[in-house]
Order: C-alpha cells, then structure tokens, then sequence
C-alpha cells in the first residue's frame, strides 16, 4: 500500500505527521519513507537516518554536432521550454530550460543532435530505526524537481507500507509524487488560508487518483 502525504501549503505540520505515521506503522512489516519534497527535504531531521548510498539524478540534454547541422531551426521549433535558439551559423542551448524530453534529437531531420546526462540532484538511501529511508535532493538553482522526484519514487517498494513526504502545493512535483498513491492524506490547518489551498490540492488529488 502506497499512502502520500500532502498538503496545499507550507507549514501546516505535513512532514510530522509523515514520519509519526511510518514510526507507528513499525512491526506491522516492512515500512518505507520516501521524502519526494526534493527541493527541501525535512523527514531526515524527525527519523535521522543512516545514510548508505546516493545516487546521482541526471536528464539529457542535446548536444550538437556542428559537421551535420544545417541551422534548419527544427530543434528550436519543437521545443516546448526554449532551451535552443538557432541563428546561423550557431546553435545556442540552455541547459538550465531544458526538461529532457529528448524531442529535438528524435525530430532533427540531420540526426545531428545527441544527448549528454547533466546532473541535477541526488537521491539518498538509508534506515532508521525500523525505517527504510529514501530521499531526494535537487540541486540549488535547478529546476527539474520532478525528474527527481520520479527517481525517488521508483525505489518505493512492492509488499509492505510506503508513506510518501510530497512538497506542498499543487505543483508539478506533487503531480509527480502522488502519481500511483493508493490513498493521499491532505494535511491543513485551521484558517481560511489554510483552507482556501486545501480545496486546491483535493482538487488536484481527485484528478490524479480518482478514475
């Protein structure tokens, strides 16, 4: 069973009920803690874990090979986050505005287009007293914290109990992280704020979990 653990704000107490839930769950078999809050995780200051392993996060990006172009701008026409500019004779790329979606290099009519891994966070194993522990890290001044966040939840395992730490909000990153939750706790408080932005994230649970 997947459990995320979700909230429309910051603040409202989301990471303490997370690890609460994974410790109280201890010797009813096998329970992992994931912290998809990559651009600021917390659940290790609650259940300080042992950390035994990371794992380098990186995406593609496009390298050109200036033999084979012809400075034709497709690569720049199909990219959805402008992270290539063409004007002869040069190709510029931005590293930092590409997603990785590799959709340049698939469409280039000169195959002039490789890619290269660029990376961007880390993901982080260890346990912590009847804990398994996994958390992601995104590097400071990325962006891509989905791409992360993905690999935070591919580790998440098939028999026992995950309890998921998401970011706060209704972002790409919680997208990414509530994707296949069997059940998703939303965790506010008690203002018209805190309730405004939780009518938000039901909203955004309902689309992702409901059929």
């Amino acid at each position: 069973m997947i459990v995320s653990v979700a909230s429309g704000k910051g603040g409202t107490g989301k990471t303490l009920v997370t690890t609460s839930l994974a410790l109280a769950l201890r010797g009813t078999g096998r329970v992992q803690l994931l912290d998809c809050n990559v651009e600021e995780p917390a659940a290790h200051v609650f259940l300080k874990p042992t950390i035994t392993r990371s794992e380098v996060v990186s995406i593609p990006v496009p390298q050109v090979d200036r033999a084979k172009c012809t400075y034709c701008g497709k690569c720049a026409e199909v990219c959805a986050y402008h992270a290539i500019a063409v004007s002869q004779p040069s190709v510029l790329i931005f590293p930092e505005l590409c997603c990785g979606c590799g959709v340049c290099s698939y469409l280039c009519p000169e195959e002039a287009i490789s890619e290269a891994g660029r990376e961007i966070g880390v993901v982080q194993t260890g346990y912590s007293d009847g804990v398994d522990f996994i958390q992601g890290r995104l590097h400071i001044g990325e962006a891509m914290a989905s791409s992360v966040v993905t690999k935070v939840n591919e580790q998440a395992i098939r028999e026992g109990t995950v309890i998921i730490d998401v970011a706060p909000g209704t972002s790409c990153p919680v997208v990414a992280a509530i994707k296949g939750s069997d059940f998703c706790l939303l965790v506010t408080e008690p203002t018209p704020f805190g309730l405004n932005n939780l009518a938000s994230a039901r909203r955004c649970v309902r689309l992702k979990l409901l059929p």
